[in-house]
């Protein structure tokens, strides 16, 4: 499913400039316009789905797929050893500002807890 009102699906379907990094037939990450880490890319099905509370049982594949692409993208961003945060923000007051799922892959600094 394709939203043409959707920044993150318009980036998907390469109407709106990225740096793409990765890319298969259900999954696109990109770089972060406005980055909170050293490296801070974001993870998102090429279907537009709003959040993690809209996930079903047959979006397994898709979050596999997600989880792999940012293993593989840790490792080529070379924070694989030094550690690295993977982030879904759920709702406003979580600071979900864009509804299209995406993950936040941080890392190259020392991140805190609690995070915000």
């Amino acid at each position: 499913m394709y939203d043409s009102s959707c920044i993150f699906c318009r980036i998907a379907a390469r109407e709106v400039p990225s740096e793409i990094l990765h890319e298969s037939d259900r999954v696109v990450a990109f770089r972060d316009t406005n980055p909170k880490a050293p490296t801070h890319v974001l993870l998102i099905p090429k279907d537009h789905i709003e959040s993690v509370t809209d996930l079903r049982d047959e979006h397994g594949g898709l979050l596999a797929d997600l989880m792999q692409a940012a293993t593989h993208l840790a490792k080529a961003e070379g924070i694989d050893t030094s550690g690295w945060r993977l982030v879904a923000n759920v709702g406003p007051d979580a600071g979900q500002s864009v509804f299209h799922l995406h993950f936040h892959l941080m890392g190259g600094r020392q991140m805190a807890w609690p995070p915000g």
